[in-house]
């Protein structure tokens, strides 16, 4: 007999099931019904029950006959997943006439929707994206970018105070000709190894690692930091603006000089950072990460005077310490990590945008390459 807790979680598990099939069909049904020119006779949902079939099996009767669409449904879209759907599909298809296969989730990222496309798979989420192709039907549209991110993987995987996890990325991104083996990388990162396991495997669902003789490697770096530029938050760091009536090189030679002096750990971001890997904009304000809230001691040294508008240095203490980790001197500056001035700028309104690309060009890309 199941204890109380197995009951629970089989219970729930049914309800996930039924809510993705619930949605799925009405995923299908919104997409075929908004074809004027197609006259859907019937659709019949069947549920599979036997191993090594298709999720469902749609029945749609056209006036130019029958078709058979072959469905799996999964809750995950991401590549991966959507080459392991798309081969389940081609073995089920061969036993089924008329076939026409589909491939549905919450969400289906470009790279898996072009999988589908390749191997003529159909496919479908809830997003609104799709492509469906089979005589006499040709729907194509494109939805919304991925609804669902933050809801759980991504929330999780970028959130700054998920400080373990940003340590492996960091890791992966500044070594990115490295092949790890996955105990080396959480012993490195000073993380569990179950946790460094699923940092891998929700980088292999995406494809953007492959495995070596030797362990694992990072190949698909740019598609990682854009997707973590996107979703990064820096809400969290305490930040505060202050001015000076020295020149932007004055106040950050004096910053590097007295935190140097007072063993105080700081380093140049955003456009400041920027500037010193890959001059590309003038600026105005400089920026820096002052750690274990030392602030008001930079400040008070540095004759700072805190204002709310027209600063010119501005300080955070960043809630994750993470931001220093590959830190540069740079011209007797501490700078940090392309990785970290990229993701600031990208987040930095103004010119950060420019100053993101130039850094990426200049001095992340060639590393890749």
């Amino acid at each position: 007999m199941l204890d109380f807790n197995k009951q629970l979680k089989l219970v729930i598990t049914v309800k996930l099931e039924t809510e993705l099939i619930r949605k799925t069909e009405q995923a299908l049904c919104r997409c075929l019904s908004d074809v004027s020119f197609v006259k859907i006779e019937e659709l019949q949902i069947e549920p599979a029950v036997i191993n090594g079939q298709p999720d469902m099996l749609a029945r749609l009767k056209l006036p130019s006959g029958e078709t058979n669409l072959v469905v799996v449904v999964k809750s995950n879209g991401q590549p991966r997943i959507a080459r392991g759907a798309v081969d389940q599909i081609i073995h089920v298809a061969r036993d089924v006439p008329n076939a026409y296969g589909v491939f549905i989730a919450p969400y289906i990222s470009p790279k898996s929707a072009e999988i589908c496309t390749q191997q003529n798979i159909g496919y479908l989420d809830f997003a609104g994206n799709c492509r469906l192709s089979f005589w006499p039907v040709y729907i194509k549209s494109q939805g919304e970018n991925n609804p669902f991110a933050q809801k759980r993987g991504l929330r999780s995987l970028y959130s700054p105070s998920s400080v373990k996890t940003a340590t492996i990325l960091r890791l992966l991104l500044e070594n990115p000709k490295r092949v790890w083996k996955i105990r080396e990388l959480a012993d490195t990162a000073g993380v569990s190894l179950g946790q460094a396991s699923n940092v891998k495997r929700w980088l292999e669902d995406r494809e953007w690692l492959q495995p070596e003789t030797e362990g694992f490697l990072l190949t698909d770096p740019s598609s990682l930091l854009s997707d973590w530029a996107d979703n990064y938050d820096s809400k969290c760091n305490m930040v505060r603006d202050f001015y000076s009536m020295k020149s932007i090189p004055e106040i950050e030679s004096d910053l590097a000089e007295f935190c140097g002096e007072e063993s105080i750990r700081y380093a140049l971001t955003g456009i400041a950072g920027g500037a010193r890997y890959a001059p590309a904009v003038r600026y105005q304000r400089t920026t820096a990460y002052i750690a274990d809230y030392e602030i008001d001691k930079v400040a008070t040294a540095l004759g700072l005077k805190e204002v709310p508008t027209g600063a010119n240095a501005r300080l955070m203490s960043p809630c994750d310490e993470n931001v220093f980790y590959g830190s540069q001197l740079i011209k007797d500056a501490w700078i940090a990590s392309p990785t970290q001035v990229y993701l600031d700028l990208r987040n930095t309104p103004g010119r950060g945008e420019e100053a993101a690309e130039a850094l990426l060009r200049k001095e992340i890309e060639p590393k890749w390459r």
